[in-house]
């Protein structure tokens, strides 16, 4: 839907200011300035708070390009090349414009609140929903007065389902969340001490939580939550047409809960639905995960989904990405950096992000310690004494094996004789940083664990790693999503490896395999035997597939436990009287994968060596085949389908062949990225998901559901006005044909920037405009012309990333995004986060 500034200042009742033609199509309600990229559709409230006003950022925003403010103040006068709604509060003008925003919408809305699980709940639902349905939903955790009408606002025509959060800290919050979600379907999740320190009672946060879904048609919840089945009750809502669907362990309701059975990574829970035994199996062990499971459940089945499709996608459950975002440290650390809240929930979930990743290399041969640090402040809003909180601190600091906590703030450290590792504490953070030496901190993974009062961004600063300011920032949510999309497209009994060859394409093979790996993953791959290495010695145990062996290495694969790609006897050959050697005797066998050329005439057996190979295979005891697979030349490519097709049929019988010799059975696959969705009938046993992990497809159609995972960041080094008549850089190549500004930036070919991009081959985007190169490709920097952008020395200039696909890139240099990911230099510093 499209609203101009007349059309919402007439929903808002504001007084509209005119300079500039009001001729926009707002997609975006910006309430952060720091978030301006679309520049050109982006409408921006002014949100003043305790600690914070936007109106003092309206001058750098006009800069970036923003032209359209909600405004409470006389700001305007200062302004004339802008618009503006003045108002009396600007975020009830934000509200006021989401709900009427959301009263054009008719299709149902499900409104989540109660003091946990809300996130998962929403993220779990939309993976079992989205099937049938094109939903919206809150980003990240956007639940707040804030956060919730940017949510809504996302709503458009062509969605038939809405799922949003709402969280409330204090009484009256909750009434002006209901009148823009306005939901049609409620969950009340749960209750608890969170939050609670604005309540007079649990029962008084109850009954305002509860607001949320005064007008709702059905509401969803556990009957085992005395207090919020009493205050339904009590709320008249019932009387005035709300539906309850309930779920309980012990009471009468819809869903009785039964058995819950708990393994290891997994567990099944059992019930009885409409006098029928149930049961579902999702891949999680926690009890926060088995409550929120249950609460989709409750839900499917309030929707009608049959029971069998209801279990099926449960078991396909994934982990919720988190907000956490790890970089490469001072002294061979890492650090991860969660300073976005800092509850006892949260914590458990950075603890356990803490447990699953070790610091980077310090150098080729040797491995950093892992050494696990905390720099933790004080845990605000909890609601508890303060005693009880951080003896639950304490013990979830022991229990994850922390090796060292730095504490930060006055509550925190009177509670220090709770915790019974090696510890320090400060009363604040300006404490901290005037006691700070880099040579406290060596070999560690160090998690940052703040409330955003704390100010823990400068820690952070500290900690880094100084150097060179060019970045790639890697998105492990889209590395996440990505996998899923392809991972939905394959049959359930069909595994997946991943690539993670070339430092996973430039973007880290450590940090992607761990990643794969917490998401159950059944394979991996790399190109050399090193780099299979390094992946065990950093703690990755799934199989992992070496794609060129060599025979200097054939020791270190059986001795980590690396699988050979086996293309020639006489590779077979060596490998074979290796594992002998090494095994001694033993009756072992090691896992091989057959490599069969079938048409691409690279690497493999061909079509003549069935007959000796086969021979070859029976009288080898030290071997067993694990895989047979081939590579497909032309999946990408609709022209090569015939030769596809020619080669999967060859690779079928050749594969046959050597199955009818073998007393056992062994996996198949033959399809690459471009493959698994453009043909379905050949994805076998396994499928190899290798530059679509990181948002790149071949066809536009499955683009658009990809998310992209790498962006290439740099900073501008000088700006400088160049005459007309001037040339830039070597070779006197970038020749000014008019008077032009000029910025330096830092990055070069021996940052991984081709050489082909300079001269205006390519553009990189400066503050949401495009900037052409000017010039040759120096080592360590390159030139751009930024005379059509606003930009100061010191901004930001990407390379790629989500406005500007790395495959752009590639058209314009004659090249491929393979090329390019993979030449990105050690050098460039990478940044790895998840929301």
């Amino acid at each position: 839907m499209q609203y101009s500034l007349s059309d919402i200042s007439a929903v808002i009742k504001g007084q509209l200011f005119l300079n500039v033609p009001d001729s926009q199509h707002f997609r975006f309600l910006l309430t952060d300035s720091r978030s301006s990229g679309m520049a050109a559709e982006s409408l921006f409230f002014a949100i003043k708070g305790d600690r914070h006003d936007g109106h003092k950022f309206i001058g750098d925003l006009i800069k970036t390009g923003v032209k359209n403010f909600i405004v409470s103040t006389d700001v305007y006068l200062q302004h004339q090349d802008a618009n503006f709604i003045r108002v009396e509060n600007t975020l009830d003008a934000l509200q006021q414009l989401a709900a009427y925003h959301r009263s054009k919408f008719n299709f149902p809305v499900i409104g989540i609140t109660g003091s946990n699980g809300k996130t998962i709940i929403k993220e779990w639902l939309y993976q079992l929903l989205h099937n049938e349905n094109h939903i919206v939903r809150s980003p990240k955790s956007f639940n707040s007065q804030t956060g919730v009408p940017l949510s809504v606002w996302q709503m458009e025509e062509n969605h038939t389902l809405a799922i949003f959060e709402g969280g409330i800290s204090a009484p009256g919050e909750m009434q002006k969340l209901e009148t823009i979600i306005k939901p049609t379907i409620g969950i009340f999740s749960n209750i608890g001490e969170a939050h609670s320190e604005n309540f007079i009672s649990l029962d008084e946060k109850i009954k305002e939580k509860l607001k949320l879904f005064q007008y709702a048609q059905s509401l969803i919840y556990c009957r085992d939550y005395s207090g919020i089945h009493d205050a339904i009750q009590q709320s008249g809502y019932i009387e005035n047409g709300l539906k309850t669907f309930t779920w309980s362990r012990r009471l009468k309701a819809d869903l009785m809960i039964g058995r819950i059975e708990k393994m290891q990574t997994e567990t099944t829970i059992q019930a009885v639905f409409n006098q029928q035994f149930i049961r579902i199996t999702i891949p999680f062990s926690d009890d926060a995960s088995v409550e929120n499971a249950i609460h989709c459940w409750t839900l499917m089945l309030f929707l009608g989904y049959d029971q069998e499709v209801i279990s099926k996608r449960m078991e396909l459950l994934s982990p919720v990405a988190m907000r956490l975002e790890m970089k490469q440290g001072i002294n061979n650390c890492s650090v991860i950096n969660d300073s976005y809240n800092s509850d006892l929930g949260s914590l458990q979930v950075a603890l356990e992000f803490l447990s699953r990743f070790t610091s980077q290399k310090n150098n080729a041969n040797a491995l950093a310690q892992n050494k696990k640090t905390i720099i933790l402040s004080d845990i605000l809003q909890s609601g508890k004494d303060e005693e009880q909180l951080y003896a639950e601190v304490a013990d979830l600091i022991h229990a994850n094996k922390i090796d060292r906590l730095i504490g930060i703030g006055s509550s925190i450290s009177k509670q220090s004789e709770l915790f019974h590792v090696n510890k320090s504490f400060f009363k604040d953070t300006d404490d901290f940083i005037e006691s700070y030496s880099s040579t406290l901190f060596a070999n560690e993974v160090i998690l940052l664990k703040g409330a955003r009062l704390f100010g823990f961004e400068r820690i952070s600063k500290l900690l880094q790693q100084k150097g060179h300011e060019t970045v790639l920032e890697i998105n492990l949510n889209a590395v996440i999503h990505n996998y899923n999309y392809y991972k939905a497209r394959v049959r359930p009994d069909t595994k997946m490896m991943c690539m993670v060859k070339a430092f996973a394409y430039g973007s880290g093979s450590f940090e992607i395999a761990n990643t794969l790996q917490f998401h159950r993953v059944n394979y991996l791959a790399v190109a050399y035997a090193d780099e299979g290495v390094e992946l065990r010695k950093s703690g990755i145990n799934v199989p992992i597939m070496v794609m060129n062996p060599q025979e200097q290495s054939f020791e270190n694969l059986i001795h980590f436990n690396l699988e050979p790609e086996i293309y020639s006897f006489r590779v077979l050959s060596k490998f074979s009287e290796v594992v002998k050697r090494m095994h001694n005797g033993q009756q072992k066998t090691f896992p091989i994968h057959l490599k069969l050329d079938t048409g691409m005439h690279r690497l493999g057996f061909e079509e003549n060596d069935m007959n000796e190979l086969i021979v070859r295979l029976k009288n080898n005891k030290h071997i067993r085949v694990e895989s047979v697979f081939t590579h497909l030349a032309g999946t990408d490519e609709p022209s090569l389908d015939a030769f596809t097709k020619e080669q999967y049929n060859r690779f079928t019988q050749m594969a046959d062949t050597i199955s009818k010799h073998m007393q056992y059975d062994f996996l198949r696959h033959v399809l690459n990225s471009s493959g698994i969705s453009r043909f379905p009938e050949m994805q076998l046993n396994m499928v190899r998901l290798g530059i679509g992990l990181h948002g790149i497809a071949s066809s536009p159609a499955e683009q658009r559901q990809l998310l992209n995972v790498a962006t290439l960041k740099t900073t501008i080094s000088q700006i400088r006005t160049v005459k007309k008549g001037d040339t830039i850089g070597y070779s006197r190549k970038g020749k000014v044909d008019q008077d032009k500004i000029i910025a330096t930036i830092g990055i070069g070919y021996a940052d991984g920037i081709s050489r082909r991009m300079g001269n205006g081959n390519v553009s990189f985007e400066v503050n949401g405009k495009q900037a052409p190169t000017i010039g040759n490709i120096c080592m360590d920097m390159c030139m751009i012309d930024i005379t059509n952008c606003q930009a100061r020395e010191g901004d930001e200039v990407i390379i790629f990333g989500n406005q500007q696909p790395v495959s752009e890139l590639a058209k314009k240099t004659d090249t491929i995004p393979y090329e390019i990911l993979t030449a990105i230099s050690q050098r460039v510093k990478r940044i790895y986060y998840q929301e």
